[in-house]
């Protein structure tokens, strides 16, 4: 009896995840407006009454993603860190590890752009990504006692050092540049490019 219940466990947490896996596309598909429980539940094949066990409704289902995917990148960003190294080793890390998230999974980091600019983000309050937030200012707040970086707003901050390396993604992403010509991101690429933005950034 006991091995009975813990593989219909183990089948149900299996389902759960293809739930999740077929939400996170169908949502990037038709947007959240597009996006109803109904479509989601023949999509992942399965019956609608199968998706209130694990969700009370759509929107429940919607943040519970955004809190899920959120977590996962806040996770990846800050892999193999350490605060104690420099500014210029910290960002590049940062960098590779955004690089290979997005690339890898194209679903979820669509999906999270998505959620940042919804009402449902606003609806999960100021600790949304608070713990990322903190950990991005002790990083940028050690590089600047350090004389690392010099001190600048956050909006030009963040454009800087990171909207670079989302525009070389979005490249790859296409499989070309902006002439049309075919464009694959390789390291070399990344690290010239960081290499122009570390000269913005450091006094």
């Amino acid at each position: 009896m006991f091995i009975y219940i813990c593989n219909m466990r183990l089948r149900d947490e299996q389902k759960e995840q293809l739930v999740r896996t077929k939400a996170l596309e169908l949502l990037v598909e038709e947007g959240f407006n597009g996006f109803s429980m109904h479509k989601l539940a023949k999509a992942a094949n399965v019956s609608p009454a199968t998706l209130y066990i694990y969700f009370q409704n759509k929107e429940d289902l919607i943040m519970q993603l955004g809190i899920e995917v959120g977590q996962k990148i806040h996770e990846v960003t800050f892999e193999g860190f350490d605060f104690e190294e420099s500014f210029e080793e910290g960002l590049w890390k940062q960098w590779k590890n955004r690089a290979k998230y997005v690339l890898e999974n194209p679903t979820s980091a669509a999906f999270i752009e998505q959620f940042r600019n919804s009402p449902y983000k606003k609806k999960l309050g100021p600790e949304y990504f608070q713990a990322f937030r903190n950990n991005m200012k002790k990083f940028v707040g050690n590089a600047i006692q350090k004389g690392e970086l010099i001190s600048l707003p956050r909006e030009v901050f963040w454009t800087l050092a990171f909207a670079p390396l989302y525009q070389l993604i979005h490249f790859a992403q296409d499989g070309h540049n902006m002439a049309g010509e075919p464009f694959e991101l390789s390291e070399e690429v990344m690290q010239m490019t960081f290499k122009q933005v570390m000269k913005s950034l450091q006094p």
